[in-house]
């Protein structure tokens, strides 16, 4: 009777004990990443990645906040489905190209100051470090 909750107790001690395996482990943690091209091309407005712990990412758009789970090992990248809020502006091209390029996004590589995300088909994010979140 009593074996249960020693194997559910045993079975979340384990759990916990897992290595942190994603970007947010080799980093990309603590900083404000900050989008400067797509595709080689300057991204005139404003959008940020964070990996905020281990297995999250979060930012803003051009026009919204984000964010949603990030679990693949790294150098491996995949957003799955975002949590985003609903605010329309001026930027909404921008928004929806910095949607559709970060969720085609598959491969990530962390570099100091700067972080380059990628996909099979040539596509490329470029993003620098602003600072710690910490700050």
């Amino acid at each position: 009777m009593h074996i249960l909750p020693v194997v559910l107790l045993l079975s979340l001690t384990v759990a916990a004990c897992k290595p942190d395996e994603t970007a947010h482990a080799y980093g990309a943690a603590d900083q404000i990443w900050h989008l400067q091209e797509i595709d080689g091309q300057p991204f005139a407005a404003t959008a940020t990645l964070q990996f905020p712990e281990p297995g999250q990412i979060s930012g803003d758009g051009p026009c919204n906040l984000y964010s949603g789970a990030m679990t693949t090992p790294y150098p491996w990248f995949e957003t799955g489905n975002l949590a985003v809020t609903r605010r329309a502006c001026p930027d909404m091209a921008a928004e929806t190209a910095f949607f559709s390029a970060l969720g085609a996004m598959r491969e990530i590589e962390v570099s100091g100051d700067v972080l380059i995300l990628r996909n099979s088909d040539g596509g490329e994010m470029l993003f620098t470090a602003a600072g710690s979140t910490d700050q």
